[in-house]
Order: structure tokens, then sequence, then C-alpha cells
């Protein structure tokens, strides 16, 4: 009994994610990166705080504004060179914006859900340091400004 409790009951993990960048207009996502840190997944309201006028024992909060994180990818390993060409082609079209998605991923490797940005522009590119033993592209940090993002929940599926 214990066991079938345990097999239907996983936790949320954050051990294992995969990133898709899919830049507005291409037709498949960029080259597979994994990286080992993200980070900025963040949405916030403000509250706006009214006073009523000749009511000293309360006040009235209202939604303000949302404002969305930065995105932060860190100590990424790519096949190629994909990372730093969106890069400069959204240096010389700053209009160029991207989609990206962050699945997270069960220990089976099945999904649990994802993180869907949108309207993203890359930020901060920064190369790793270099080391000769090493073969791999790197890409040691990645900051990415988003405009809204939600999460859909697979874990139902």
């Amino acid at each position: 009994m214990a066991d079938a409790a345990r097999e239907q009951w996983q936790p949320f993990s954050t051990l294992n994610f995969v990133v898709e960048i899919l830049p507005d207009g291409d037709s498949k996502p960029l080259a597979g990166a994994a990286f080992s840190d993200c980070d900025g997944l963040e949405i916030s309201q403000e509250v706006k705080t009214l006073k009523e006028g000749g009511n000293q024992n309360r006040v009235h909060r209202l939604a303000g504004p949302v404002t969305f994180g930065q995105l932060t990818l860190k100590r990424g390993v790519t096949r190629g060179t994909d990372l730093w060409k969106w890069f400069d082609r959204s240096l010389a079209n700053p209009a160029l914006r991207a989609g990206i998605t962050i699945s997270v991923l069960r220990h089976d490797k099945s999904e649990w859900g994802r993180f869907v940005l949108s309207r993203c522009l890359p930020i901060k590119l920064k190369a790793p340091t270099l080391n000769a033993r090493d073969g791999n592209v790197a890409v040691e940090e990645i900051q990415v400004a988003y405009e809204a993002f939600r999460w859909e929940d697979k874990s139902d599926a």
C-alpha cells in the first residue's frame, strides 16, 4: 500500500530541465544546449494603497502593475554557436524576439510541466574561461529579459 502511494506522488523536482529557444520567424528551435542553472523565473505585482478620507482604521489595497524577472541560464554547453548567433541577430535587429520554453522533467524524463516565456530578448552573454582540455562550445552565462510567462501543468498528462 505504501509503495502504491509513493508511486502516485512525485515531488516537483528542479534537478532535470530542458531549455528550448525559438526566435521569432524561425521554424525550428536553436541547437540544443544544456545548462546547469536556471534562475529568474519570477512575477510580482505592485500593490497600491489608498486611504479613505475620514476612515483612519482602514486602507484599500489595489492591484498595480505586474513586473517580470530576468532569466539567467548558467554554465551552458552547446553543440554549436546558435546562442551567439541569436545574440548577434538581436543586436542587429533590437525588435527581434524569441519564445523560450523551460520543461521540468520527472525522474523518468517525462515532462512534469513547463514555463513558457514570451517576447524574450537576450541582454547579456558571457563567454567561459577558455580551457584547451575541454572540447565543448560553452556559454558561461546568458541573461534574457522577457515580457510575460506562464506555467503549463503537464502533471495529469
